[in-house]
């Protein structure tokens, strides 16, 4: 196997651009399993599309794809890169929408048994989606005779409205970071782990309701990033937008505590992570999945579920906002704090009130009232 190094000759840290350099890696990877005539296509997303988007893309392609090998007589081919372009050009939009509803539940079979899969409208949304772009692209490029897009059923997806937005309250919170603080309510084999990697766990879930980050943009974070004498820490966006974040007291507390007092007993294994500001007891910069993890089985505590049914990064991302706009705060500002490309995203938290529910039941005590008389 190739070892690929880094020149990193930008302002970005070098964590940065070696995970967008994987992704970049992981697509061409994708791109040569399947067939050359996509190759307009390939184009199309590098130039279009972010590159986690361009990921999620090809993977829908390369499953399509195989799809079409193992599953229908729509195509001769062996292997995924074997399907021709005639062979395209004789899917139907009935042979996608067959593809689209296969996709609901469907079964794998591997040497340990049948593996049932599930996908609900979004998956199934983003999957048409990658298809259509696909399909539109090689008709523009005159490859296919005929657009079939048109013709591909259309998927219900609920609008941003009539989602109901999980976030944590106020009340919620402090619970959560009692437990952080602690150890209250965590099983034997937790409090083993809690004991090595409480200040840490403290500082990521600060880090995530002060500034409703995103999973990325923690992760990527350094010891570099912040700078205490002036009271701010970088971070790094979508599109490759950097960021300078005000730290406020809370901030500042629990991200030294962490670095001064546990984070220093931890050796680091590679000198790629030296910098890495969130380190696995391995002494590794912790992943995505660490993260989630760690944040399930902290937000389970005051919702009273089982570790794997507590809310993920993206609801304290929630958190944060509807906290910040109860606090009276500006929709405008709180949408520059998270990087909300459009305000109308920032108003979904605004119009969520998080106890009107509450408030409304609590005036129809039938049983209350009935025994009452």
């Amino acid at each position: 196997m190739k070892e690929y190094r880094i020149h990193n000759k930008s302002d970005r840290p070098d964590n940065v651009v070696e995970q967008e350099n994987e992704i970049f890696l992981e697509c061409e990877k994708l791109e040569e399993t399947l067939p050359r005539s996509l190759r307009t296509y390939f184009i199309y997303l590098k130039g279009n599309v972010l590159p986690q988007s361009r990921l999620a893309y090809l993977r829908d392609i390369h499953f399509f794809f195989e799809y079409l090998v193992r599953e229908t007589t729509l195509t001769e081919a062996d292997t995924p890169d074997r399907v021709t372009l005639d062979e395209l050009n004789q899917i139907t939009a009935m042979d996608i929408n067959i593809f689209l509803d296969y996709c609901r539940k469907y079964k794998v079979e591997t040497e340990k048994g049948t593996v049932i899969y599930e996908n609900n409208n979004k998956t199934l949304s983003r999957k048409k989606s990658s298809i259509s772009v696909m399909f539109k692209q090689l008709y523009r490029d005159g490859l296919l005779d005929n657009n079939i897009t048109d013709g591909f059923d259309p998927i219900r997806v609920p609008g941003p409205g009539e989602k109901e937005i999980k976030a944590l309250q106020d009340d919620e919170v402090m619970v959560m970071l009692d437990a952080v603080s602690s150890g209250t309510h965590l099983t034997d084999r937790e409090r083993i782990y809690w004991e090595k990697t409480k200040l840490r766990d403290k500082a990521i879930l600060i880090l995530f309701l002060t500034y409703g980050l995103r999973l990325s943009e923690l992760q990527q974070l350094n010891v570099s990033s912040f700078n205490f004498s002036r009271g701010e820490f970088r971070i790094y966006r979508k599109r490759g937008k950097e960021s300078t974040m005000p730290v406020n007291h809370s901030v500042e507390a629990v991200v030294l505590d962490y670095l001064e007092n546990e984070r220093n007993q931890i050796i680091v294994q590679d000198e790629r992570d030296e910098d890495a500001l969130f380190l696995s007891l391995q002494g590794k910069r912790m992943t995505q999945r660490a993260i989630r993890e760690l944040v399930k089985k902290y937000t389970s505590i005051p919702l009273h579920t089982g570790r794997k049914e507590g809310y993920s990064p993206h609801k304290l991302r929630a958190t944060a906002a509807t906290s910040l706009i109860g606090r009276g705060n500006s929709i405008y500002d709180v949408q520059a704090l998270l990087d909300h490309e459009q305000v109308t995203t920032t108003q979904l938290y605004a119009s969520h009130k998080m106890n009107v529910k509450r408030d409304l039941v609590k005036g129809m005590e039938w049983e209350e009232e009935r025994t009452e008389q």
